[in-house]
């Protein structure tokens, strides 16, 4: 009997930064449709929450605990899921880090954590896992709409998002046609309803959903679900894409 679309029954998916709203959504939209998940965060609390939460939808998860900004520690937690799983089938970069700071007055190592989280580490950790992908695998990259639009003071930031859209196509090719790699770029995601201590002050007034075209700001599932798709089977034919999932803000011409 053919498989039910978008199932990952038998799959397994590594996803990392676990325990934050996009992560920990991601992580329970793929059990839900049978895969079977490694969970990678250095937050060991969270990431515990993440994978009870997995087990709450009936799924099957392992907690690999380490710190993305450390290249050893990207080394030792690919030995772990290496040692762990027969074959990887979906790896999804989640994790990420915010801009701190601004130009003139930034130090140096704020630029640099920035991008060894959000740019070195998908690199890394891909490229220390490639032995265990399956064949007809799929890689997500999380970068941001920040890769194609700024604010002030954000250039670590959007300097890394950037980078992880190109890195994106340049792995496409490389690892085609055994792996294809695709990105996903949110925009404004209200992690409230999937983060463990969610800030009142920050959610998002009607005047803000209003702003989009849509009607509304993101939430975590909206960009959990456009990983599950690109990851999925049904998008065979889609590799070095760049999907924005923005609510359409990009699109949108602004004058004040």
């Amino acid at each position: 009997m053919e498989e039910a679309p978008f199932r990952f029954d038998g799959r397994t998916a590594v996803i990392t930064g676990a325990a934050g709203a996009i992560g920990r959504a991601t992580a329970v939209v793929f059990a839900r449709q049978g895969a079977r998940v490694v969970l990678i965060d250095r937050n060991e609390a969270g990431l515990l929450r993440t994978l009870s939460q997995v087990e709450a939808v009936g799924g099957l998860g392992r907690a690999v605990v380490g710190d993305l900004r450390d290249p050893e520690a990207i080394d030792r937690v690919a030995t772990e899921v290496r040692a762990a799983v027969l074959a990887i089938d979906v790896l999804a970069h989640v994790a990420g880090i915010g801009w701190t700071g601004r130009l003139g007055e930034r130090p140096l190592a704020a630029w640099d954590e920035v991008l060894a989280v959000n740019l070195r580490a998908p690199y890394r950790l891909t490229e220390a896992l490639l032995p265990a992908f399956s064949d007809g695998s799929a890689v997500v990259m999380v970068a941001s709409t920040r890769a194609l639009m700024s604010e002030p003071h954000t250039e670590p930031y959007s300097a890394a998002k950037g980078g992880l859209v190109a890195l994106t196509h340049a792995l496409a090719i490389t690892l085609g046609p055994r792996i294809r790699v695709n990105a996903v770029s949110p925009g404004w995601i209200d992690p409230a309803d999937w983060a463990d201590d969610p800030d009142p002050a920050a959610r998002p007034s009607p005047e803000d959903h209003a702003w989009h075209p849509v009607g509304r700001v993101g939430r975590p599932e909206d960009v959990a679900y456009a990983i599950l798709f690109l990851a999925s089977r049904e998008a065979g034919f889609i590799t070095g894409a760049h999907l924005i999932v923005d609510g359409g803000m990009t699109r949108k011409m602004v004058y004040l």
